[in-house]
């Protein structure tokens, strides 16, 4: 059993008359309090992190207030323990002060004398409790940074709800295209989390034959069904006291979703031929790339499975809209990738960047880190789309020629990659460069460029 955090005292003493009086003095200062009669396996039951103090006898039968001390430094040296000593126990008390304790009352001891080391005592627990917050949140940002790599406000946005939502138990469900990373973000919230000692179990629905399924998630019972020798626990069992990732949700039959409606909102499962429920402590991180609403509405998705899931939604930009994170993941990954083979780094060149840029990222970040491992080792960076096909031949001419001519054939690849990415108006790309419509009107004439081509017709109202 978990002492609950509420709980601000807890107060140990053999002497039941002492003990009601100490309680009583406490309670009166509305303070909550649990008094014990000894101290044996009291650490087992406080969380390292449990913000409340400890006050202790010395002399009591079985475990004394001094092992008690070392048990629960043990578990945190910083937890304020509070000892009360007979007349003669006051050398004990000191070389209790020198192992840590907080505090020594000798007895007798005025009321007053209590409640100040007591207050003391809790103040100084808020404080540390609260350092320690503030290095997790730091340590948590910066281990996100180095997991979901890139400045786009889209990418900030996502770090800060994943750091909000790890702390919490509540089920998340990740919205995004194939290759964006949803694992990723589901293992990122799991390390995050109270959970980070227990299970992390991933399994992908849309990989599972239908007839293997429920085995697979649910476990089944000997003799469940035909071929079936013995006892198998299913992931989500596996998964107790931890996470479980569902990958490719949209995939699960309608059958298997009405089980899984149920294990949210009962927190237990029953295996395929058996009648015992089982209990469980199990956070579910569901992923799709699909509009699970329009699924719902089209009857392939149940609706209330749907707004059971989307309590928490976690949507991660695909790459096309992350802007120069494309360059800031490849040249990641593209050095990554060099370590592991013993190959010395390389620098993209500026026609190659141009060339990351205007690419579309279909595959999103998986696609990009398969291009960043062939430019690694050497291969030639080949993107498959094709505004990257038009764009092969720019890079030829950056990386050739002198500086003058390199700059304008950088600014004129530049601004046709923003023409390729930006269908809507003149305005929209001038806002993505940074320059005035005007200073853009008059490079789209010095270079040759129009919508025209890219596909799209510019809105001529924006050219005033």
């Amino acid at each position: 059993m978990t002492i609950d955090n509420r709980i601000q005292v807890v107060l140990i003493d053999d002497d039941p008359h002492l003990r009601q009086a100490l309680n009583q003095t406490l309670d009166l200062a509305g303070l909550k309090i649990l008094p014990l009669a000894e101290a044996k396996g009291l650490a087992g039951q406080l969380e390292r992190d449990w913000p409340g103090v400890v006050v202790s006898d010395i002399r009591m039968p079985g475990m004394d207030g001094l092992e008690l001390l070392t048990e629960l430094h043990a578990q945190d040296p910083e937890l304020p323990v509070l000892l009360i000593t007979g007349h003669g126990d006051v050398p004990l008390a000191v070389q209790a002060m020198r192992a840590g304790a907080y505090d020594f009352l000798e007895k007798p001891f005025a009321s007053d004398a209590l409640l100040d080391s007591v207050r003391r005592a809790l103040a100084l627990r808020r404080l540390v409790l609260d350092n320690r917050s503030l290095r997790l949140a730091l340590s948590d940002r910066n281990e996100l940074s180095t997991r979901l790599v890139g400045q786009s406000p889209s990418m900030l946005r996502l770090r800060e709800q994943i750091g909000a939502l790890a702390a919490t138990k509540a089920d998340v469900l990740i919205l995004g295209e194939t290759g964006a990373g949803k694992e990723v973000v589901a293992r990122a919230l799991h390390d995050l989390s109270s959970r980070r000692n227990g299970p992390f179990v991933a399994i992908n629905a849309g990989a599972l034959a239908e007839s293997v399924v429920e085995s697979e998630l649910f476990g089944h019972e000997p003799g469940a069904f035909t071929g079936a020798q013995k006892r198998r626990i299913g992931k989500f069992e596996f998964a107790n006291g931890g996470t479980l990732f569902l990958d490719e949700i949209e995939s699960m039959s309608l059958d298997v979703q009405v089980k899984l409606l149920r294990l949210l909102q009962e927190r237990v499962v029953e295996r395929l031929g058996g009648n015992q429920l089982i209990p469980l402590d199990i956070r579910i991180i569901a992923a799709t790339k699909e509009d699970l609403r329009q699924s719902a509405d089209q009857g392939r998705f149940r609706a209330d499975l749907y707004y059971r899931l989307n309590v928490a939604p976690l949507r991660i930009p695909p790459l096309r809209e992350r802007g120069e994170d494309a360059l800031v993941l490849f040249q990641h990954f593209a050095d990554e990738a060099s370590g592991r083979h013993g190959l010395p780094p390389h620098e993209l060149q500026p026609g190659q960047r141009a060339l990351l840029l205007r690419h579309t990222w279909p595959g999103n970040v998986r696609e990009l880190q398969n291009a960043a491992e062939r430019f690694a080792l050497g291969l030639e960076l080949a993107l498959d789309n094709n505004e990257a096909q038009g764009a092969v031949g720019t890079v030829v001419e950056l990386v050739s020629g002198g500086l003058s001519e390199q700059v304008e054939n950088f600014e004129k690849t530049l601004i046709a990659a923003e023409l390729a990415r930006s269908h809507s108006s003149v305005r929209s790309v001038a806002e993505a460069l940074g320059i005035p419509r005007k200073t853009l009107h008059d490079k789209l004439r010095k270079h040759g460029l129009s919508f025209a081509d890219s596909g799209a017709a510019s809105h001529t109202d924006d050219l005033d």
